[in-house]
């Protein structure tokens, strides 16, 4: 049912309910108003026939009964349409005119505060009574003695009905007005609903003409204004928030665009981890072909020589062991290599990269106990990044110094630098080693580009270069100040107040990208 056709039939119950109940409040107070008014007037005739029941009742205790006819007329000439008894001092009725109770004993027999509603015989009466002194003196308040000796009784009545008709007149006209009232705000409602849920419909055909297999938005950093991922952008499917004036109706589309921007951004992580794995798993199957070959031959050798001379089994072992090194070494690159390209902007925090520092070079010296590490940091450098990241690029960087930074059988010395320059963080790593000839700096960055008596996976600089990108710096190689040995050169940005946000790079595919 549309929601339209819902509102139209809400309005045609609620209405007319709350117009019945509208009602029922009112009537009380009509009815109240209408016996105010009745009262109000037997006040006034009860007032203005007291002057002239008093000389009735006075005559009559008197004996004198052409006084008493006079009064009579008068009194009943001032009745106009009430009902009037008068009751002489010695209880008889002097008066009885207009339209009152017939029943004996239907009215009161002593005076009151107020008009009192008497009943008899299915209808009902307003009567007011007054107590009237027979010598004429009497005042009229009701405070004389009531009904005592010396005193007569001045009772004013008026019928109910016509403010009972009064009364019923509004309840029906209440209940007219509710059954009108229903088809009519039935058709309202439903015009308004319509009229109210035009940018809705609208919004749901925009919603319907989406095409799911749309291709998601160009690869950008969740989280920054105007691309796939962040309020705003329209993402691959091309949807914009429509400003229609109503505030749901443009919540709601503000919440579709930045679902579909989700999407998009999370179909774009997919497809990224998806390429991922498959780069992971041929790049691994293809890489680790020669060592496991390598281990079978080892294997098959020492299988089929048990009596194998004690120097060629170590030897055989060492190789073994060598080989499982590299096997390790290369799945853990790779893995970390993967790690680097999915990583997202949320994992990016302020890191001290001066202790960063000196906590690789620890490690390396633990890792390379011949190899002489000098280090040259201040206190504290605090960059914005990921500092899982960051150790993985320190580590490779002294890593390959320390490996190839030998020189004639010499151990490597290698001299790391860490200072603050304008608005960026130079990181120089120094070896003594033979070198990277200029033709070849560029492509050690590639992965699997190793020398042939390389030890290593291939992957270090691989990682290294990859990790600078993501940091929205630069690494380079070039050759030491004293022209002796190799520099790497790491350039990171400093944090600055007025900068916007990191973005992360457009290129994240050092893994399943070209690099071999």
């Amino acid at each position: 049912m549309r929601l339209s056709t819902r509102i139209a039939l809400w309005a045609a119950a609620l209405v007319p309910l709350l117009v019945v109940l509208a009602g029922l409040l009112l009537l009380p107070l009509v009815g109240r108003d209408l016996r105010h008014q009745q009262d109000a007037r037997l006040a006034e005739r009860t007032a203005a026939l007291l002057p002239s029941v008093r000389a009735l009742v006075a005559a009559d205790s008197k004996g004198r009964p052409k006084v008493e006819q006079n009064q009579q007329r008068k009194v009943v000439d001032d009745a106009l349409d009430l009902g009037v008894r008068v009751t002489g001092t010695d209880g008889g009725v002097l008066l009885s005119v207009g339209p009152q109770p017939d029943g004996p004993g239907a009215l009161p027999s002593e005076p009151g505060g107020g008009p009192v509603t008497v009943r008899d015989r299915g209808s009902s009466w307003r009567v007011l009574t007054r107590a009237v002194g027979g010598n004429g003196n009497g005042n009229g308040n009701g405070k004389g003695g009531g009904g005592a000796a010396g005193s007569g009784l001045l009772q004013v009545i008026a019928p109910t009905g016509p403010a009972d008709r009064q009364a019923a007149a509004v309840r029906r006209r209440v209940l007219l007005v509710a059954l009108v009232s229903a088809p009519v705000a039935a058709l309202l409602g439903f015009a308004l609903a319509e009229r109210a849920t035009a940018p809705l419909r609208r919004l749901s055909r925009r919603a319907a003409g989406l095409d799911p297999a749309a291709a998601p938005g160009a690869p950008a950093s969740p989280g920054l204004p105007g691309s796939p991922g962040s309020p705003g952008s329209p993402g691959g499917h091309g949807f914009l928030p429509e400003r229609t004036g109503t505030t749901e109706v443009d919540e709601l589309s503000s919440a579709l665009a930045l679902l579909l921007t989700r999407y998009d951004e999370q179909a774009r992580r997919t497809a990224q981890a998806l390429d991922t794995a498959r780069a992971f798993s041929a790049d691994a199957s293809h890489e680790l072909r020669t060592p496991l070959m390598s281990l079978r031959t080892n294997l098959d050798v020492l299988a089929a020589h048990p009596d194998l001379p004690a120097a060629d089994r170590d030897e055989v072992v060492a190789e073994l062991r060598q080989d499982h090194a590299r096997l390790l070494d290369l799945l853990t690159a790779l893995s970390t290599l993967a790690r680097g390209d999915l990583v997202q902007l949320d994992a990016f925090q302020p890191v001290d990269l001066a202790e960063l520092v000196d906590a690789a070079a620890e490690e390396a010296r633990r890792r390379h106990p011949g190899t002489v590490f000098a280090v040259h940091a201040p206190a504290e450098l605090r960059v914005f990044g990921w500092e899982s990241g960051l150790r993985i690029m320190l580590a490779n960087l002294l890593g390959n110094a320390a490996v190839h930074g030998r020189s004639d059988g010499a151990p490597a010395r290698v001299t790391v630098r860490l200072a603050a320059e304008g608005s960026q963080a130079r990181l120089t790593v120094d070896d003594s080693g033979p070198g990277v000839p200029p033709e070849d700096r560029a492509a050690v960055f590639q992965r699997f580009h190793r020398r042939r008596d390389s030890p290593g996976s291939g992957l270090g600089l691989t990682l290294v270069a990859q990790q600078a990108a993501l940091h929205g710096g630069t690494v380079a190689l070039t050759a030491p100040p004293d022209g002796t040995g190799c520099r790497a050169e790491v350039t990171l940005p400093l944090p600055r107040p007025d900068a916007p946000t990191l973005e992360l790079p457009a290129r994240r595919d050092w893994l399943t990208g070209p690099g071999r």
